[in-house]
């Protein structure tokens, strides 16, 4: 296991020509104090979690020194912003600190939020407050556990910094871990500044990096694409499938390995309302629940522009043609399996649409609908999911069709629970558990933080003890407005 001064840092990225990047030193807090740590993030660096314990720890990534071997960076990219492109853009509050390499092989990146300003801060003041901070670390997990690709988080710093957003909060840093930083809005600044010979190189290296099966092969370029595209596609049919919604999905918010990535304003479905907006200063809906799958497309619309010195004008727009019907082929086998229906039947979407157009009609809750559905019976004619429909006609009458096409399924009605219940998660990160957590981080109490990481690391078990965190949320935790500022 490796300490703090053994990390194995090979920092890759940092060897890229010096156009890609600036270097920074972070800016420490005074008093840096350890609020959250992740021990199954530490084993993915081969870390040794008493190192925790330690008082170097909290100075580390609270900026006060470097971890031996780091070399911190603030990366250089574009991209567009609720459909606007923005040339000056790159990291303006975090620094890459490196690639650690593990064991196993594989390359983790390490990135310090809140790390203060860098030239791509644009008069901010490089902070991220512990609020966000809780929100990011907490978000990265509920989507792990759910089998989502995502960014995750080693730990939070907080402090007593005053930081100033809608009110004055306090500074946290958080210790954000990806397999890449890399996003389309690298490629999009290469392309739009004219750095054509740049590109080229960049691309060749990242497909060596990320892609090492296409690396050397004619056409790399264009299965590089086609992999970035079918990645996207499979995530945005995750997202819908999970009720998670994104919030900002700007392309610089994109990563090319297609992970979740970038927690700013996120939720998750509480009653079923596709034309649900997490982020409360998006005032034209771009990034509505529903509309997440279309953005997806956009966003990789924007990198084939960027990528189209490199690849031919009908191989772009035939890739492009392949993400919707690979974005409906997951979503619609995901949706078969939260039904608990294995064997694919004719009729089998319109079912599932159905099913949720009587939740939209109903307000109803999505995961809990979802969840409760596993106690249906093929053959129960009252059965306890019922009672939480106003029109029960409505319900009976969709239940009589869900019935009858189980009649078609092998499994017994104890089997397929359990199916379901493998795929409809019991626990998600409501946005009210996640103020819980923050509110009482602000007065101290910390524990929170780490009953929700341990809880939602297993969404898919009943874990008798935790039974409110599945209850419906509170009517004072239904419409809360989530910010971009952090």
């Amino acid at each position: 296991m490796n300490t703090l001064d053994t990390l194995a840092f090979d920092n890759r990225y940092a060897r890229l020509p010096e156009t890609f990047y600036s270097r920074v030193r972070p800016r420490g807090f005074a008093r840096p104090q350890l609020v959250a740590f992740n021990p199954e993030v530490a084993a993915l660096l081969d870390l040794d979690p008493a190192e925790a314990t330690r008082a170097e720890f909290a100075a580390c990534f609270g900026g006060q020194r470097l971890p031996a071997g780091s070399d911190p960076i603030a990366m250089k990219y574009t991209g567009h912003q609720f459909g606007v492109y923005n040339p000056e853009l790159g990291d303006g509050r975090g620094l890459l600190l490196g690639q650690v390499r593990n064991t196993r092989g594989e390359y983790w990146d390490l990135h310090l939020k809140g790390a203060g300003p860098t030239p791509y801060s644009r008069f901010g003041d490089g902070r991220a407050v512990l609020r966000s901070c809780i929100r990011e670390y907490l978000g990265g997990e509920a989507m792990h556990g759910l089998g989502i690709p995502t960014t995750r988080a080693l730990c939070i710093i907080g402090s007593d910094e005053p930081v100033q957003r809608e009110t004055v909060e306090t500074g946290a840093m958080l210790l954000r871990v990806a397999d890449s930083h890399i996003r389309f809005g690298h490629f999009e600044w290469l392309f739009h500044s004219g750095e054509h010979a740049a590109l080229r190189d960049f691309a060749d290296q990242v497909i060596a990096w990320h892609f090492p099966q296409l690396a050397g092969r004619p056409g790399a370029h264009r299965d590089f694409f086609a992999e970035v595209t079918a990645r996207t596609a499979r995530l945005m049919a995750q997202w819908q499938l999970a009720g998670f919604a994104h919030g900002v999905m700007n392309s610089d918010n994109f990563s090319i390995t297609g992970a979740t990535f970038d927690y700013g304003p996120f939720g998750f479905l509480d009653a079923y309302a596709p034309g649900f907006i997490c982020n409360h200063s998006d005032h034209q809906g771009r990034y509505a629940w529903h509309r997440q799958p279309s953005i997806g497309l956009w966003n990789l619309n924007a990198l084939a522009h960027a990528l189209s010195g490199l690849i031919a004008r009908d191989d772009l727009v035939a890739i492009l043609q392949d993400y919707e019907p690979e974005l409906i082929r997951h979503y619609d086998a995901g949706l078969r399996a939260k039904l608990g229906l294995k064997r694919e039947q004719p009729g089998d979407r319109e079912l599932s649409i159905a099913y949720l157009e009587l939740l939209m009609k109903e307000g109803a809750d999505y995961t809990r609908s979802f969840r409760r559905l596993a106690g249906v019976g093929r053959a129960e004619e009252k059965p306890a999911l019922r009672d939480d429909f106003v029109d029960r006609e409505a319900f009976d009458a969709w239940c009589r069709l869900y019935q009858a096409r189980l009649q078609a399924e092998a499994a017994s009605d104890t089997e397929r629970a359990a199916q379901m219940n493998a795929v409809n998660p019991k626990y998600v990160l409501r946005n009210y558990m996640a103020q819980v957590a923050i509110d009482r981080a602000q007065q101290g109490d910390f524990s929170e933080i780490e009953t929700l990481r341990q809880l939602l690391a297993k969404p898919f078990d009943e874990q008798p003890a935790q039974e409110r965190y599945a209850a419906l949320p509170p009517d004072w935790g239904r419409h809360l407005e989530i910010s971009c500022s952090s």
